[in-house]
This record gives structure tokens, sequence and C-alpha cells, in this order.
């Protein structure tokens, strides 16, 4: 919505029309002072030929004109524009614990998680930052937050499966620690996991209080399947499944201000990260325009000067 850091300066505004009510008045009292003493050349020096009246007035409208921008400028307008300047930090936390290498998902659960997440960095735009974070037994640096789109990329297809827990506190933690380290721009970490918290220091709740309190955004999705993936045997033969707590992905989503989404195949997958790309909020920031009130107010004083001076002026 448009403002004014000072509106109270477009008082000053009041004294155009206070100008204009004098100078009519002035004029009256001229006219009619020229006809009481019938003074034929007083008359004429009063009413004036019509060319140099037209000027004289337009001349008088181009000052009211550059004292009303001038007032304006001074009181600091400004009006709410896309921040595309400061832009935003995305961060990518994405699960490579045991489980991302089922293969419900071709050629496995991380590589479409990899390929589709390059889809997200690839839309956006020249002023955001990506970075990626990954996480199992605990959590390190895949990629530090950058503009360069490219670099990015080639570090997240470089990510590998490990073989530990699911330290999802710990991911999500650092995630949002990348995304602090870039100031006055908006915070957005995306969170993909497809297992439960069983691992790490930080617990999601403790997580969820540090993206709060660095005003962060999670978005989060859970890699899953309709039916049970097969992930391997304990030491007594016993299937073991791979598992997704929604319900604390749902609560992380939730409390930051983020949405989560559910992807049981690569197309859907595919569609989340990009529905994410496009639906990311830039906020909008106050923008002073008091320099374009500024210039009006010159060109409309360039425009008197050349009417008073210029080429075809009528000589008194």
């Amino acid at each position: 919505m448009a403002g004014f850091d000072s509106p109270y300066i477009l008082l000053f505004l009041l004294i155009i029309p206070l100008i204009y009510y004098l100078q009519k008045k002035a004029r009256i009292q001229k006219k009619n002072e020229a006809i009481k003493f019938s003074n034929l050349a007083y008359l004429k020096s009063a009413m004036g030929d019509s060319k140099k009246s037209k000027r004289d007035m337009h001349l008088f409208y181009l000052s009211l004109l550059t004292i009303g921008l001038m007032v304006i400028g001074f009181a600091n307008p400004h009006i709410p524009l896309e921040q595309t300047k400061e832009g935003v930090n995305v961060v990518l936390v994405m699960d490579n614990s045991g489980s991302m290498q089922a293969q419900d998902y071709q050629p496995s659960r991380l590589e479409a998680a990899k390929s589709s997440a390059e889809i997200l960095i690839k839309s956006l735009k020249s002023q955001d930052y990506a970075g990626v974070v990954v996480f199992e037994s605990g959590a390190t640096t895949a990629a530090y937050l950058s503009p360069d789109k490219d670099k990015v990329i080639e570090k997240l297809q470089n990510i590998a499966a490990k073989d530990g827990a699911t330290a999802i506190g710990d991911g999500l933690s650092l995630g949002i620690d990348m995304a602090s380290s870039i100031p006055n721009k908006k915070k957005v970490v995306i969170l993909l996991s497809d297992g439960v918290n069983n691992a790490g220091y930080i617990s999601p709740d403790e997580a969820i209080q540090f993206a709060k309190a660095n005003d962060i955004q999670v978005y989060t999705i859970g890699m899953g399947s309709t039916g049970k993936v097969l992930l391997g045997y304990d030491w007594y033969g016993n299937p073991q499944y791979a598992e997704l707590d929604e319900a604390t992905l749902q609560k992380i989503a939730q409390e930051t201000g983020g949405n989560y989404f559910k992807s049981v195949d690569d197309n859907t997958l595919d569609e989340i990260y990009k529905n994410i790309g496009e639906n990311i909020k830039r906020e909008t920031e106050e923008t002073n325009i008091k320099d374009w009130f500024f210039f009006a107010a010159f060109v409309t004083l360039l425009v008197q000067l050349y009417y008073r001076y210029g080429k075809g002026r009528i000589l008194q």
C-alpha cells in the first residue's frame, strides 16, 4: 500500500489553492481599478493581450505544479514493489539415509529426489540463492548457499545414499542455519524425508522453534509409496519396511507457515517441487519514489524557463 514517511509535509499542499486564490483576486482587483479610473492605458496594461495573458497563466500553473511535486517529494512517498533486488534464500534439506536406496522410485528414491530438486533450483530467479543440506545419522552441507544454480546442481548430483539412520531435527536445524547465513532475504527451507526421526542431537520440536525464531518458512515433503516398501531383513530374518512419519512433517510445515506434500511416485514428486518453486512468495518492500517527483519538478522548471526565455517568447 502506498504511503509517506513524512505525511505532515503534505499540509504544505494547502499553499497551492491559497496562492491560486490570491493571484486570481489580484487580477480581478487590478482590472477593477483600471475601470474605476477610466485610464485607457492602465486598462490595457491590466487586461493585457490574449497571448501574453495566456502565457502568464501557463507559467503560473507550471509554478504551482512545481511546488506541488516538490512538496510530495519532501514527504518521502513510497509504494510496494515486488522484492526482486534481495531475492530469496532457498535451502533443500534432503534425507540420504539407508531407506532412500529403496527402488520403488526409479532408479531409487534418492536419485528421483535429486532429479526433482533440480527442477526447483532451475525455476529460481537470478537474485535467489540456493543451498543443499543432507542428513542421515547426522547432517552435513552438500552445497553452500550460492546464486550459482549450476554449481549447486552439480553438488546436488554428487550426493550419495548412506547407511545411517534418520536425523530430521539435525538436518532441519543445519538447513535453517544455512538459510540465515545471508541476511536481508526471505528464507525458505524445503525438507524431504522418507523416514522417522530416530537419530541426531536436535529434536524436530527444537528445530521448529529454531525456524520460528529465525522467521523461516519450511515446506515438507513426505516420500513414500502407496504400499509397503521392503528395505531388507534384520539379523533374525524379519522383513524391514520403510516407514514415513507424516505427523512430524505435517507439524513442521504447519507451525512454520509452510505446507506439507505427500509424494507417492516419480511424477508426484516432480509436480511437488515444481509447485513449490512457482509458489514461493516474494515479499513486497516499500520503495521510496521521492526522486520521481523531484525529477518531475525539475522538468516542469525547465519547461518554465523555456517558455519564459526560449525561442518564440513574447517580448514585453
